[in-house]
């Protein structure tokens, strides 16, 4: 197994993602590939106390690297020899199996639509973080690439997420639920009215667990495995879920510290929280795949650390070896005769 990295992408490049592509290397037992300035790198390297490069290690030179400044439409084509565009034509040739980077999200998709291509079949590609839920994990499918969607978009944006639910989290049989106003069939917007429609057509034809409309509440309390969302939707509500993430555990650590008695229970439980707040940490996350890209391309945190590389990494390793790109090209078929049938 190979993983080619973007070494110059996110905001502690090139140090940390150098760092964490060598951990992953020694911990994952995977090979990795460094796309990027190879003087830079050669010297993080060093500062990582490697006099040499490691056995399974290779660089591959890329004078660019793409800014956040840059059109994330058009970075990867005006800047050829970037990592990130290097890269993914890497992946493309076959010299990798999943491509991880920490650079523009935005150009990342852009070049790994047009680089490496979409399953044939697929209207859109889709970002899938997995996002913890009560009791578990869930698939949120689309939490950002696409802000406008069509109802046969986010069809397939539901086999999408229980397709990788069932290959890469082992859920047997995945509930799909569609992230809505209300859970009665009246609520909605016409993109929900008409997309539950067509997901109640295929679950009732036996190909998603479809288990109707959900709230942003109950999706949080782990009533579904994957939660269906147009980009924009499903952005508000990630960001909206860390942010009172944060807001809980600043004022629960307000309220542990008021007193002797309760800076005493604080002592008492702060390892339990501290595996609480690990749920929500980018650096345990690693990254988020890009569902429906022809090969595995994984955008790990803008701001990740050496531990977030090596993570995302693992998220990588996962995604190549779960066979999702096989099952969604083995059914596109169907997913297409779904899509015509109701349209």
């Amino acid at each position: 197994m190979k993983i080619i990295v973007d070494a110059m992408g996110g905001d502690n490049a090139p140090q940390a993602v150098v760092q964490g592509a060598l951990d992953a290397h020694k911990t994952l037992g995977v090979d990795i590939l460094l796309v990027g300035r190879a003087a830079d790198i050669l010297k993080c390297v060093e500062v990582c106390g490697e006099t040499t490069l490691p056995k399974g290690v290779e660089i591959r030179d890329a004078s660019e690297v793409v800014e956040i400044c840059d059109d994330p439409a058009t970075a990867f084509k005006v800047k050829k020899d970037s990592s990130l565009t290097v890269g993914l034509n890497l992946l493309k040739d076959g010299q990798g199996d999943a491509f991880v980077s920490a650079g523009s999200t935005g150009a990342l998709l852009a070049g790994a639509t047009l680089v490496v291509k979409r399953i044939r079949g697929l209207r859109r590609a889709a970002m899938g973080p997995v996002i913890p839920v009560f009791g578990g994990r869930a698939v949120l499918c689309d939490c950002g690439a696409n802000a406008e969607c069509t109802p046969e978009y986010l069809l397939q944006f539901a086999y999408l997420g229980s397709f990788y639910a069932k290959r890469v989290l082992g859920v047997e049989n995945p509930r799909v639920g569609l992230l809505n106003i209300g859970a009665e069939e009246t609520k909605g917007d016409t993109l929900r009215l008409e997309t539950h429609t067509l997901l109640k057509a295929a679950g009732e034809a036996g190909r998603i667990n479809y288990i109707g409309s959900i709230e942003g509440n109950d999706a949080m309390m782990g009533e579904a495995d994957v939660i269906v969302a147009d980009g924009f939707t499903g952005n508000v509500f990630l960001k909206s879920m860390e942010g009172a993430a944060k807001f809980m555990f600043k004022e629960l650590k307000k309220v542990l510290y008021s007193s002797a008695k309760t800076k005493i229970g604080a002592m008492l439980i702060k390892n339990d929280l501290a595996s609480m707040k690990k749920l929500l940490d980018p650096s345990e996350v690693g990254g988020t795949a890009f569902l429906g890209i022809s090969k595995p391309v994984i955008k790990a945190h803008g701001s990740s650390d050496a531990r977030a590389i090596t993570n995302a990494i693992l998220r990588a390793r996962e995604y190549a070896e779960s066979g999702f790109i096989a099952d969604i090209e083995a059914n596109i078929s169907a997913m297409k005769v779904e899509r015509v049938k109701e349209s």
